[in-house]
């Protein structure tokens, strides 16, 4: 396939709709910027949570970029109401902080991604782009530890409940995806590993999230450590 027939698909393709939110104008404008000049559709900004649960619900991002530090209601707040009422919606966590704790907490409420502010606008719109395809992304070094916390959870005893319902069945594939979710791979790894499309993958894992019952993909990764899926 030529290069540009590639390009040619690529710009028949809507852009990805993003909303970024920071509650320092300068910063905010900039990051707005460098991401419009690289070809997303920066739809919104916002620069308070109450604000920015408004106008996100109002426009409909496909990629809210966050930073956790916000006055009216922290970033952690606004990621938990948008995800729980817009379950679509993708949100990376752009952040100065990299202590483990608030890492944590943002993936807890929902965030599918945590980039420390020192990134490279490089590493931010390849960060963006991941996002918006579920991929997790998270600045060098926090990958594990959130990892390591999933674990952590998952090897609590779960509270027992006498009229849980019984899991529901996956197909061999869905289940063969679920695996390597949880070992950490990418839909494009995944993708390469079965010898299958990235859009089968993400069909497979949407799927999956409503057998389930599931919300995102960082609940999916906790379900299959749950269940030992990442040691076969």
């Amino acid at each position: 396939m030529s290069a540009e027939h590639d390009r040619g698909a690529a710009q028949e393709r809507p852009a990805i709709r993003v909303m970024v939110v920071d509650d320092h104008p300068m910063w905010r404008d900039a990051v707005a910027r460098d991401l419009a000049e690289s070809g997303f559709d920066v739809v919104a900004t916002a620069g308070d949570g109450p604000q920015a649960v408004r106008r996100a619900g109002a426009v409909r991002p496909d990629v809210l970029v966050l930073d956790l530090n916000l006055p009216g209601m922290p970033g952690v707040q606004v990621c938990k109401e948008l995800v729980g009422s817009h379950p679509g919606l993708r949100v990376l966590v752009l952040s100065a902080s990299g202590e483990h704790a608030d890492v944590l907490e943002a993936v807890k409420s929902g965030a599918t991604g945590y980039l420390l502010k020192s990134a490279s606008t490089q590493e931010l719109t390849e960060a963006v782009r991941s996002t918006a395809a579920g991929d997790p992304v998270f600045t060098p070094g926090l990958a594990g530890l959130v990892l390591g916390e999933y674990r952590r959870l998952a090897s609590e005893p779960a509270p027992v409940a006498s009229d849980e319902p019984k899991a529901p069945e996956l197909t061999d594939r869905e289940t063969e995806v679920l695996r390597l979710v949880a070992k950490g791979l990418s839909y494009k790894q995944i993708a390469e590993r079965l010898v299958i499309s990235h859009r089968t993958v993400q069909n497979h894992v949407q799927n999956t999230l409503g057998k389930l019952q599931l919300h995102n993909r960082v609940e999916l990764v906790r379900y299959a450590i749950e269940r030992g899926l990442d040691d076969i």
